[in-house]
């Protein structure tokens, strides 16, 4: 029977990983999808100035499919890793497992951090993704907007170039925006494995605080032994100063 529960176990295990290295694929992969967006439509955007505005700015309709597509399968690998965690947690709540409990609980939360971890970097990701989007949609609005008034009959080009170098300011302001974003993933990865680092020691000092009773205890009894050394010896001192005293005043 505890073969069969250990097997059981390592089975959950392996279908966790292998879903964990499935989600980190496909997490980069979608990463890479929302920035190449972003730069294809500002490709998009510079040829467009340039040229008749004949072409939707948009046009990375295949991949807002794409996007459609890794969308639902992360979060199909999302729905089977959190089932996968939930059969581990029945595991470690049910009868009969062993007394490695707090080694099973400990690798289920770790299981749980990596899903929460991917979880929170898909959401973020899809919502960067959606936002580049929408602001593309409406940059392209107010760039066809100006196209079309700078190809009016009384258009003043002055005002144009004016909106134009605008533009260029709110893409070069995105860019930062895409740049500080990138950053700030770095950051998360880093203080992510500081974390780590941070439970390793305190699981160090939980044990070192568990064996701190007993060395407390045993210097209490050196403290009460010395205590006692110094009454005794006080107190012959004392006698033997008084018979003194008496003996020199016999």
């Amino acid at each position: 029977m505890a073969a069969g529960t250990s097997n059981y176990w390592e089975d959950l295990r392996k279908q966790a990983r292998q879903l964990e290295n499935e989600l980190d694929l496909k997490l980069v992969s979608f990463s890479k999808l929302c920035t190449s967006y972003s730069h294809s439509n500002a490709r998009d955007g510079r040829r467009d100035r340039y040229s008749s505005d004949t072409t939707p700015l948009l046009n990375g309709s295949s991949q807002d499919r794409m996007f459609e597509t890794m969308a639902i399968e992360i979060e199909q690998l999302l729905a089977r890793l959190t089932g996968v965690n939930d059969k581990m947690a029945e595991y470690t709540n049910s009868a009969g497992v062993p007394s490695l409990n707090a080694a099973l609980m400990h690798t289920l939360q770790r299981h749980r951090d990596i899903l929460q971890d991917y979880t929170h970097e898909f959401h973020k990701t899809k919502a960067n993704f959606m936002a580049i989007r929408e602001r593309e949609n409406l940059m392209g609005s107010v760039r066809k907007d100006i196209e079309s008034y700078k190809s009016g009959s009384g258009v003043n080009n002055r005002r144009t170039e004016l909106f134009l170098k605008e533009h260029d300011h709110l893409r070069n302001s995105d860019r930062l925006i895409e740049e500080t974003i990138s950053i700030a993933m770095a950051t998360k990865e880093n203080m992510t494995l500081q974390r780590g680092m941070l439970k390793s020691i305190q699981s160090k000092m939980n044990t070192l605080a568990n064996r701190f009773p007993a060395v407390n205890s045993l210097i209490q009894r050196i403290n009460l032994r010395k205590r006692r050394d110094s009454l005794i010896l006080g107190g012959i001192i004392g006698i033997c100063t008084i018979l003194l005293l008496l003996y020199a005043f016999h």
